[in-house]
């Protein structure tokens, strides 16, 4: 998802050499992933189950409809249109499996990949509207008016206090505005509504833009205000949103006609691109302790403790 993003943004701002190279590693990492997807389906199956339960399994949603978004943007809208179609496929089940276990209070950031599945399935098909039909461009409205009707639900359960304490995925209640905002400029761009349709499309746009920065203000706050460096695999979770946030900006700016939100939302990208540089240091960083752990035994003594608790 983060890769994606911040491929797609450098696509939109004329870096394409690097754009291709995030989109070659994201697309590495996804069929990586899919495959593992799919072992722990056919062998382990009870715990796949119980992940499945969590809202982090709705990545898997977000990040293909994503991935699809940004090779659509090459052209290749027949690849694109099966990485809609599997995202499709899987997102129903997950979603509702999701919403049957939240909690009423007290959740984190993840609580929001309700609203950026679903929303990124609208950008994906909002994006491959012009070439497969005006059909889909009324199933990406449908998709965009149910991820804010779940946005607003994941934000009565969310605990505000992950401002200050959240790992990195509390940075997700910003990117799901985000990827709202991007599913809406797909939306204004098309030439199938007019009028007062496309003067409401827009409207909301704006606004959902607005409030996007409005959180992504609030969180660089909280971050300063209570630092924490420390290297967390959630960190990936802030990339996403520092990423979509900036492609919000580049995209509106296109499709509302609001000229100036292009400077801006470019530097966001590259405060993007350096968060996401950072965070995969950390990642390799991490893998080398964790090799060496287990090269000493630490390792192994630390997996029979987790089995044991």
């Amino acid at each position: 998802m983060s890769t994606a993003i911040v491929s797609i943004g450098m696509h939109l701002t004329g870096f394409e050499v690097l754009s291709k190279a995030l989109l070659a590693l994201a697309g590495v990492a996804w069929v990586v992933l899919a495959c593992a997807f799919g072992l722990r389906v056919l062998w382990d199956r009870p715990d796949w189950r119980t992940d499945a339960d969590t809202p982090p399994a709705l990545t898997a949603v977000a990040a293909t409809s994503v991935l699809g978004t940004r090779i659509a943007l090459l052209g290749r809208h027949g690849v694109a249109s099966a990485l809609l179609v599997v995202a499709a496929a899987v997102w129903p089940f997950l979603l509702l499996a999701v919403i049957r276990h939240w909690q009423r209070r007290g959740m984190p950031g993840v609580v929001f990949l309700v609203c950026v599945a679903t929303q990124g399935l609208a950008v994906l098909a909002g994006t491959l509207g012009p070439w497969a039909g005006e059909w889909l461009m009324w199933v990406a409205l449908c998709l965009f008016a149910l991820g804010i009707a779940l946005y607003v639900d994941a934000l009565l359960r969310f605990d505000f206090r992950q401002i200050l304490t959240g790992p990195g995925d509390h940075w997700i209640a910003g990117g799901a505005l985000a990827i709202s905002t991007v599913a809406g400029s797909k939306l204004v761009a098309s030439t199938v509504w007019t009028g007062w349709s496309h003067t409401v499309l827009r409207t909301t746009t704006l606004v959902l833009l607005a409030l996007a920065a409005a959180w992504y203000a609030v969180l660089a706050v909280g971050e300063v205000w209570r630092p924490r460096p420390q290297y967390n695999i959630r960190r990936w979770s802030t990339v996403f949103p520092l990423g979509m946030t900036a492609v919000a900006g580049l995209s509106v700016s296109a499709s509302a006609g609001v000229a100036w939100l292009d400077r801006p939302s470019r530097v966001l990208l590259w405060i993007a691109a350096a968060v996401w540089l950072l965070v995969l240091v950390g990642l390799v960083r991490s893998l080398g302790r964790r090799e060496d752990r287990d090269q000493s035994g630490g390792g192994q003594a630390e997996r029979h403790e987790a089995r044991t608790a």
